[in-house]
């Protein structure tokens, strides 16, 4: 079966309401390139989160908030003593900031059964991570988890990895570094923005992105460049440069990254050319931002999927 799994963290979201009440949700970056996914997919593909959850009720919500997105929950795991992750937004002049509170995440021990994990990975045929999803893994367990994703590759599998610094969960610059060049080793698709790689690698241009990434091992780097266009680059199908749609207002940026991931990752899964690929990409993201929230459902209202 044509499968698709994506790898990471999902937590609990509490957003402003209304008389200073919170509203529960759930998010994640690569919960968020998995439900975009789902919908560029046909039906018959298999698309699942991978993931670690507790064993309690807010638990229990989740992985039924997963699987009432259409998600499959073959790769979600229980931890018998922890639970999710929570953040918190806050609003303040418009702007938005985040308070994190996630020493009990269940999801950091993605990695500590090396056994389950390889179970997770076992007949993938496209398997997706984030920086984020390395960054909340303790450095052995990191190891592992690339390793596993190696292993996974070798047998076949399509490796993504999207970037997606988050500096404050890495102990320090050095090891945010180490950690991503570890990350896209293991990939076949690497997924950048400029303005993040340049604020730790000598990058000058998009091409040097590229070039990292394609002497670490990489077949496929995109480097997202905000509005300005993005540069793809395939080992056999050269380079492309795709602008993206000018938008007029942004309304929230949440889930840019992730939802061009899915629209470039479901493109080339289907079999779809890197520049056909990237200008789906770029449109999808386009279309995000202009919506409130990381999920627009209204994008595919009326569609079959």
């Amino acid at each position: 079966m044509s499968s698709f799994l994506s790898l990471g963290e999902i937590m609990v979201e509490l957003a402003p309401a209304q008389d200073g009440l919170l509203k529960q949700g759930f998010a994640g970056d690569t919960f968020n390139t998995a439900w975009y996914a789902r919908r560029l997919l046909p039906p018959e593909w298999s698309v699942s989160y991978g993931t670690v959850i507790g064993q309690d009720a807010i638990s229990d919500d989740m992985a039924d908030f997963i699987r009432a997105q259409g998600l499959d929950t073959d790769a979600l795991a229980r931890h018998p003593e922890r639970t999710v992750g929570l953040y918190m937004i806050s609003l303040k002049d418009g702007e938005r900031s985040f308070s994190y509170w996630r020493g009990q995440s269940a999801a950091k021990t993605l990695a500590d059964d090396p056994n389950r994990l390889a179970a997770m990975l076992k007949g993938r045929r496209n398997i997706h991570f984030s920086g984020i999803t390395l960054a909340i893994l303790p450095p052995k367990a990191r190891s592992t988890f690339c390793a596993a994703l190696a292993s996974a590759r070798a047998q076949g599998a399509h490796v993504s990895f999207d970037t997606n610094l988050r500096p404050k969960l890495w102990g320090s610059i050095d090891a945010m570094r180490d950690g991503l060049t570890l990350g896209a080793s293991v990939a076949d698709t690497v997924l950048p923005s400029f303005d993040e790689e340049q604020s730790i690698f000598p990058d000058q241009t998009p091409r040097d992105t590229v070039t990292r990434y394609a002497r670490g091992g990489a077949t496929t780097v995109v480097v997202k460049n905000g509005s300005a266009p993005a540069t793809a680059w395939h080992t056999t199908e050269g380079t492309v440069q795709v602008t993206p749609p000018s938008v007029a207002q942004v309304t929230d940026s949440t889930a840019a990254g992730d939802s061009f991931a899915a629209g470039f990752l479901a493109a080339r899964a289907l079999g779809q050319s890197l520049q056909q690929a990237t200008e789906q990409a770029a449109t999808l993201a386009s279309n995000v931002i202009q919506h409130r929230g990381a999920l627009a459902p209204a994008l595919f209202e009326g569609e079959s999927k």
